[in-house]
This record gives structure tokens, sequence and C-alpha cells, in this order.
């Protein structure tokens, strides 16, 4: 197994210490209780259950809509774990569907429910109807499994946002935003908390992920030359929901403390580690046809194809950033671990007004993108989307 830390620039694990510090009261506190994991063999989602079993749960449900992905996560679990004395369990189910309203209406009883379903990709957002669905997974789903935990007398309910919700330019970084503000009002019936950071170093579907699918097809590597960008480890990510989900308190949003100077890497220098931690030297090209010829042929010598160009697609942000100038910070409670600290801030007939116009869409069976970008400036009206007509499907 290479080693990720080495590979994204870091030496260090980030929250080794606020973890030992706080172990007993969470393990006896996970030892306790019940949790429902919903998207659960996502990346982060398996990081998070994991972090969970390995502290004997009573009892724990875990969700997803991906088969083989649960078929997964449980052979992980039994291989690097075992079994624990409590009830565990997967469900094959999709969240928005009535079969899963009704595996909610058959048990429910739950003391923390974790939502890491999302859909995550900027690329996902440039035609409408999967627009449509980012809107419901990352908002609609979310508010309707919030009020379900209400109903069963949950004590309380994570899910996680993302940086790209602080000062939003892309489509899913704004529907993280608006679910923001959808969990503000339902935070008056029940604590939420939840989590915004970097990404998943060699999560499902990231480019880092990516690497390993073009090493194992002997296709080329390509990655931005200029786009700098944070990262934690799956199991990091995993620390950090638990953290947040078993210590936060109401409205809180728990991010990561990660320095500019020492955390932010390119994704075409990561390229460059991967590939000498493989044992090849990269070979720069100049364009896809030239890539794609060489990587029938430099492989067997030691050297890899690889195609490093400045970004030039829609929804890219410049930077990453956790929280804006007008949040309320606590940077002491933790020592690698912020938390922003929220009043129970939203516009309801704003929300009434979102919900509405989504319903009135489906009704009609019939939306633009445009109607949608549209919709989002109302709710966020410093949204900085800038639409650039070049998305990443039409790039190697």
């Amino acid at each position: 197994m290479m080693d990720i830390l080495s590979l994204i620039g870091r030496k260090d694990v980030l929250f080794n210490r606020d973890i030992k510090r706080n172990e007993i009261i969470l393990s006896n506190i996970v030892s306790n209780s019940r949790f429902l994991v919903l998207g659960g063999a996502g990346s982060i989602g398996q990081a998070v259950t994991k972090e969970i079993f390995k502290r004997n749960p009573q009892k724990l449900h875990v969700v997803d809509i991906s088969e083989n992905n649960m078929v997964e996560l449980v052979r992980d679990i039994r291989s690097s774990f075992g079994y624990i004395d409590g009830d565990f369990q997967t469900f094959a189910l999709d969240i928005g569907s009535v079969e899963y309203d009704a595996f909610i209406k058959s048990d429910g009883q739950y003391d923390y429910v974790l939502n890491l379903s999302a859909l995550k990709h900027v690329r996902s957002e440039k035609d409408p109807f999967t627009l449509m669905r980012m809107i419901d997974i990352n908002v609609f789903n979310t508010d309707k499994t919030i009020q379900q935990s209400i109903d069963a007398g949950v004590k309380k309910y994570f899910c996680v946002s993302t940086d790209k919700a602080a000062n939003p330019v892309n489509m899913m970084g704004a529907s993280k935003r608006i679910m923001e503000m959808f969990l503000m009002r339902k935070s008056e019936q029940i604590d939420i908390s939840t989590a915004r950071f970097a990404n998943v170093a060699f999560s499902d579907g990231s480019l880092l992920h990516g690497f390993n699918q073009r090493i194992s097809k002997k296709q080329p590597i390509v990655a931005p030359s200029d786009i700098k960008r944070y990262f934690v480890t799956p199991q990091e990510s995993g620390e950090l929901c638990l953290m947040s989900c078993i210590f936060g308190g109401n409205r809180d949003i728990f991010f990561p403390k990660l320095s500019e100077a020492l955390h932010l890497i390119t994704f075409a220098d990561i390229a460059v580690k991967y590939l000498e931690s493989r044992g090849f030297e990269p070979y720069l090209c100049a364009s896809e046809d030239e890539a794609r010829d060489l990587a029938h042929t430099l492989p067997a010598k030691g050297q890899w194809p690889c195609l490093f160009t400045p970004s030039d697609t829609t929804g890219e942000k410049d930077f990453e950033e956790f929280f804006t100038d007008n949040e309320c910070l606590d940077m002491e409670r933790f020592e690698n671990l912020g938390i922003i600290k929220n009043e129970a801030l939203y516009d309801q007939e704003l929300l009434h007004h979102f919900e509405q116009t989504i319903y009135q869409y489906k009704v009609n069976k019939s939306w633009t993108k445009e109607d949608i970008v549209k919709l989002f400036f109302e709710m966020l009206p410093n949204f900085g989307h800038k639409e650039v007509g070049k998305y990443l499907d039409s790039k190697m």
C-alpha cells in the first residue's frame, strides 16, 4: 500500500492528538449508542462506518444505493476488524425511495443519523437532469431524512457539507450551501452538526482514484497544472465526521485546520509523486493524441505519458476555503479541528420559494439549466457561478 500522506505532500496525520485526548469519551458514547449511516458505502461513508464499527456500537445500520460498494465495505470490515456484539446490518436502498421510507417506518430507532450521501462532482452539473438529481440528493433527501429523524426521536443528525459551500462558484457547492440553509430551519427541532473539508485523497471517482485506473488500463495520466488543493486521507475524513457528530453542538460546522504553507499541493505534483512511487518517470506530452500513442510504448521503458494543462472548465475554484469572513469561529477547543458557530438564521419565505419552484418544475417534467441557475442566484445573491461552456467530460 503506497503511503498516501507522502503522495499528498504531508508528513503527519491530522487528528491523532485530538482523537487520543477524547478517545475514552468517544468510545464510551459510541459503544452505548445506535447509528444509522446513509451513503455509507462511498469513500467517506466507508471511513465513517469503520470508525464507528471499531468502537463497538450497540447498533450500526448502513444504507447505500451501491450494492457492490456495500459488499466491499462488509468484506473490508470483516477482514480488518472482525465482528461486534451489536446489531450490524447493511441495506442496499435508495434514500429517496418508498422502500427506504418503509425501512425507517419499520424501526427508525437510532441515537445518531449520519448522512454521507451526495452528488459531489462538478461534472454532474453540465445537464439540467443530473443537476436536478443533485438538488434532490443534496438538499431534499437531506431535509426528508432529518424530518424522519425528528419524528423518530433521534438525538443528533450529522451531514457532510463541502469546502465548496464557502463562497460557492459551482452548482455542487451552491447546492450544499442551500442545504446548509435548510439545515438551519430544521435545527430548531433537532441538534444538527456538519463538516466542511477538502478533497479525500484517492476517494471513489476522484482524479487521484483515476490515477489507479489509468495505470491498470495502461492509459495516460492527466492532471491540471495550475490548481492547488488541500487533501485529507480517507481515515481522516471518517474521524472528522465522527468527531463532529459526537462532539459538535447544534449548528456547528467542523473543518480541518490546514495550513496554506504546509498542505496545498497541485494535482500535477501529486501525479509526479504517484508515478515515482510506482517506479515510473513522468514523460510530459504536448497533446492528448501524443499521450494516447505513447501509452503503448513508454511504460515498458520505465516512463509514463502525462498531460498537464491549465484548467479551463466550468465550476473550478481557484482556491479552497472552509469559512468566510463573516462566520464566527472557535479555534481553541481542538488542536487540529476548527468549528464554525452558527445561529439559526434562515429566510422561511426563500426556502418555501425554492421548494415550490422545484416542485413545479418536476410536476411539469420540464426545466432548463438556466432556470436552475437563476433560482440558485435568487437563493445566493453573491453566487460566483460563471458558465464557460467547457466541462471535464469533454477532456481526456
